[in-house]
């Protein structure tokens, strides 16, 4: 059995929220394994909270109960190579966790949590995301072209904040790659190519999930657990 921690607070009624544990089950019945999706609110989440679950999915629906144990919680998962999913609010934490603790802007800043910092890595979007369905492009040669098999994709978002235009360059002066972008040249995932399975995406895969067409990326993220 593999279980996978779904990091974030859940609420029945908020859609993406049910989409998450849907599309585990479609990519596991596709892949004819048991999954075990199991949410773990950022309030009570430990590090070692973590040490039964093969991987990590940040979920939707920002901000957190506690913005310090869901960056430990990430970091944990790059480190030491465990396979980690962020998806819109995860996706924005991924970003924050990096800067901080990877490329040592030690004050990096999400606005939702303080909109007058001055190292916004994560900003609010000029125009609302939630409810959009756009078109990304796929960076040639990265992990999530070769997953879905494209370099174009349609997906939904749910989000009303993103990566901060001006520190883009600064974000890529690590490891840490932008693999997608919509028609603006915004950043829409970034991943770690050398890390088993670690990329975020601004979009949410898992509300185009279905059982007769499960999400390849949720597919390949509960495949990298698996395996792990």
């Amino acid at each position: 059995m593999t279980r996978i921690a779904l990091l974030g607070e859940f609420d029945p009624a908020f859609p993406p929220h049910q989409a998450t544990i849907a599309a585990c089950t479609h990519s596991a019945t596709a892949l004819r394994e048991h999954v075990a999706p199991k949410w773990i609110s950022t309030a009570e989440l430990t590090v070692d909270s973590l040490r039964d679950f093969s991987a990590l999915w940040i979920a939707p629906g920002s901000p957190y109960k506690s913005l310090p144990n869901t960056l430990a919680a990430i970091r944990h998962a790059r480190e030491r190579g465990i396979p980690c999913l962020g998806t819109c609010g995860g996706f924005q934490h991924m970003i924050l966790e990096y800067a901080r603790n990877a490329l040592g802007f030690v004050d990096a800043q999400h606005a939702e949590y303080d909109p007058y910092a001055s190292e916004l890595f994560v900003t609010q979007l000029e125009c609302s995301l939630v409810g959009r369905e756009l078109v990304v492009a796929l960076q040639p040669g990265s992990r999530i072209a070769r997953i879905y098999g494209t370099l174009e994709a349609r997906e939904q978002y749910y989000c009303n904040f993103g990566v901060n235009p001006e520190r883009v360059a600064e974000l890529q002066r690590g490891e840490l790659r932008v693999t997608g972008s919509d028609a603006d040249g915004e950043v829409r995932v970034v991943e770690l190519p050398k890390h088993p399975f670690y990329i975020g995406t601004l979009f949410v895969p898992q509300l185009r999930s279905r059982i007769e067409r499960p999400h390849p990326l949720i597919t390949a993220f509960v495949r990298a657990a698996w395996t792990k």
